[in-house]
């Protein structure tokens, strides 16, 4: 297991939530696929629920905010200070989309969209830090920013975050790992942005995904089909895991990719 105490870094992707029209339906279907704790935030959290694994936060599940918005995850990256970012986000060719509020004690939080379409979050840890387990089976182990425009998107990301980036892979489809700033060459990466060679859905610019891990993908990916999801991509050997994209029932995308039993 894989334990995480402490804020994260600035730049990390430190929490996944998901906004949904039926919270109830999403958090029967989570729990069902991953074993998770669907735990009631406080009335004032307005419908909030907590997903836990073995007692730490992994995710949250909430109604969408606002007409229009799909139903989604969105990933959250850190910042020490939510409205300096915010600031650099418009500055950078971005745009607020929620303007930085609190979030009770919780922490503080605002919605953005980067220059190619993009939505995520940012979180300034108050007593919430984020993710309280990571690279474990349930738990989210990888975030990344599918684009239609990968160049635009590092820009903005190293503008906002100094993300360095490693780029690799087969040059017609070339992967970017974002590293923190200051970070050695051995040091692990924390995101990455990608183009993906199979599209977007009609009208999507693109979206940031988080992959959920698994000690076995083919058998996750069953359940999410048994509980009403449906397969973008079957199960796929990588240098990284056995990795499959899916989406739950609602609509949702995320990924699911094998992690070591032990």
């Amino acid at each position: 297991m894989s334990e995480h105490d402490g804020a994260f870094a600035p730049g990390t992707p430190c929490w996944s939530d998901l906004g949904v029209d039926d919270v109830g339906a999403a958090r029967t279907f989570y729990a069902e696929v991953f074993g998770w704790d669907l735990q009631d935030g406080p009335p004032e959290a307005g419908g909030y629920v907590m997903a836990l694994l073995d007692g730490r936060p992994v995710a949250g599940i909430g109604p969408t905010m606002g007409d229009g918005r799909p139903t989604a995850w969105t990933s959250s990256l850190a910042t020490a200070d939510a409205d300096a970012t915010a600031a650099t986000v418009t500055a950078a060719g971005g745009s607020v989309l929620t303007a930085p509020f609190d979030v009770m004690d919780a922490g503080r939080m605002a919605t953005a969209v980067d220059p190619t379409g993009v939505v995520f979050g940012l979180w300034q840890a108050g007593v919430h830090h984020g993710y309280g387990r990571v690279n474990e089976a349930g738990a989210p182990c990888w975030n990344e920013t599918h684009t239609t425009d990968a160049e635009t998107a590092k820009a903005f990301y190293s503008a906002v975050f100094g993300y360095r980036f490693d780029v690799f892979g087969d040059p017609s489809e070339p992967y970017a790992a974002a590293k923190l700033p200051g970070a050695g060459p051995d040091a692990d990466p924390v995101a990455g942005v990608f183009t993906p060679p199979t599209g977007f859905p009609e009208g999507v610019p693109g979206y940031w995904m988080t992959w959920f891990g698994t000690h076995d993908t083919d058998a996750t990916v069953a359940d999410v089909v048994a509980h009403g999801g449906t397969v973008v991509t079957e199960p796929t050997d990588s240098p990284f895991g056995r990795s499959s994209i899916v989406l739950g029932p609602q609509g949702e995308r995320f990924g699911v990719i094998a992690v070591p039993t032990s």
